[in-house]
């Protein structure tokens, strides 16, 4: 009986019934050591259940198997929407990988401005976005070469000052870039996470915070959950854009595929 009973206990400790390693530390804990025999009525039996983490989800679900085409080693899942695509190996580089994350974060808020903006100018106005830049009944009407010179110079002020800040995060939080309100709090990254500023500034509805005796306190659950949604709206919109340049080459517009 006595090996009967040890037998079960080995088989309970096993990979495959306790789920890893640590179970089976555990197990093996309450095994080692002199047996004692003990009445019936006063042994006391524990079960430790330790939950497995669950699985990172893949972007090629169908395809099982590891390897750097569907699990690459060097996106572990701790970025917001992570699910492991990568088959060019553009992230093995920690550096780079972070620089990535951020190229894709802007595009991607870039992208679902201008799909916004594309849809409401061309229903209120109904001229096509690409030709509104042109059209003479525009409010403000500008050439090509004036439109291209203050991006080149507002946008390029203002992304040479997000390139400093990416490599010497919160250098660029100065009195001077708040004259309105004489301090640089509004600007401070308030999350202590790159390309989530949060703050009175940048989250004034308390999305992913709240305001308790005027300092802002982010909430990282809340945060977590507004990562994976915004960047996985922000890759849609990267995509939308892409078939809106398209279409527009053969002289369509978003409005018009869809027959409105």
């Amino acid at each position: 009986m006595a090996s009967t009973s040890g037998t079960v206990i080995n088989g309970l400790g096993s990979s495959f019934l306790c789920g890893g390693i640590r179970s089976q530390a555990l197990w093996g804990a309450s095994s080692i050591g002199p047996t004692v025999a003990t009445p019936t009525a006063t042994r006391k039996r524990k079960l430790i259940v330790v939950a497995a983490a669950p699985p990172k989800k893949s972007w090629l679900p169908a395809v099982k198997g590891g390897g750097n085409l569907v699990d690459p080693e060097w996106l572990d899942g701790s970025l917001p929407g992570d699910y492991g695509f990568d088959p060019l190996g553009l992230g093995k580089d920690p550096t780079f990988l972070k620089w990535y994350r951020e190229a894709e974060l802007i595009h991607g808020r870039w992208a679902m401005t201008a799909v916004v903006g594309i849809f409401i100018g061309q229903a209120w106005s109904g001229v096509p976005w690409f030709e509104a830049g042109a059209d003479p009944g525009a409010i403000a009407p500008f050439s090509f070469g004036s439109l291209l010179g203050t991006q080149l110079l507002l946008m390029g002020w203002v992304e040479s000052k997000r390139w400093v800040d990416f490599f010497n995060p919160k250098s660029q939080s100065v009195e001077w870039a708040t004259p309105w309100s004489k301090t640089a709090e509004n600007f401070a990254n308030a999350t202590g996470q790159q390309g989530y500023p949060g703050g009175k500034f940048f989250d004034p509805l308390g999305l992913a915070g709240t305001i308790r005796n005027g300092v802002y306190i982010p909430d990282y659950d809340k945060l977590e959950r507004l990562q994976l949604a915004e960047i996985k709206h922000a890759r849609i919109a990267m995509l939308a854009m892409l078939i809106f340049y398209f279409e527009a080459g053969q002289g369509k517009t978003p409005l018009g595929a869809l027959g409105l």
